[in-house]
C-alpha cells in the first residue's frame, strides 16, 4: 500500500513523502492516527493544495514541543518509593510514574513521551530518562529515586 505521511514517522519518512507500507501498517495504525492517507489521485492532488497549511501546522507543533523541552532540559525530579536496606526498591519506577511527577510539577508529559533506555528503575540513587517530545526534541532530565520507609 502505498501512503502520503501527514507529518514526520519515525523510520519512514517526512511530510510529502510518498512511502510504501504494509497493508496492515496503514490500514491499522498510520491512517485511524492522522498520520497518512492513501496516495490515490485524488488525494495526491488534495495534499498538493493543503501542503503549505499542514507544513505550517508541524511548524507550529514543533514550535510548542522546542518550548516546552527548554523549561524541561536539565530537571531534576525526585520520586520516593519504598525501598529496603540495600537500596533495592520493592517494585520499580516506570515512565507513568515519571510521567505523573513532571505533571505534578507543572509540565505536560504524556507516558509515551518518556523513554527509559535501561528499563525501568529498580535501584535508589539517580538516573538519567529521556523525554521525547517531539521526533526531533528530546530532552535529557534526571530522576533521583529516593527510599521512604
Amino acid at each position: 500500500m502505498q501512503v502520503i505521511l501527514l507529518e514526520k514517522v519515525a523510520n519512514l519518512g517526512t511530510l510529502g513523502d510518498i512511502v510504501k507500507v504494509k497493508d496492515g501498517f496503514g490500514r491499522n495504525f498510520l491512517i485511524p492516527q492522522g498520520k497518512a492517507e492513501r496516495a490515490s489521485e485524488a488525494n495526491k492532488a488534495e495534499f498538493a493544495a493543503r501542503r503549505a497549511e499542514l507544513e505550517k501546522q508541524q511548524a507550529d507543533i514543533l514550535a510548542a514541543s522546542t518550548a516546552r523541552g527548554a523549561k524541561l532540559a536539565g530537571y531534576v525530579l525526585t520520586v520516593a518509593q519504598k525501598a529496603g536496606v540495600d537500596g533495592r526498591l520493592f517494585g520499580s519506577v516506570t515512565n507513568g510514574d515519571i510521567a505523573e511527577g513532571l505533571k505534578a510539577a507543572g509540565f505536560e508529559v504524556v507516558k509515551a513521551e518518556v523513554r527509559m533506555p535501561t528499563g525501568p528503575l529498580k535501584m535508589i540513587g539517580d538516573h538519567a530518562v529521556t523525554v521525547a517530545l517531539h521526533h526531533d526534541v528530546v530532552v535529557d532530565i534526571t530522576v533521583t529515586v529516593v527510599g521512604e520507609a
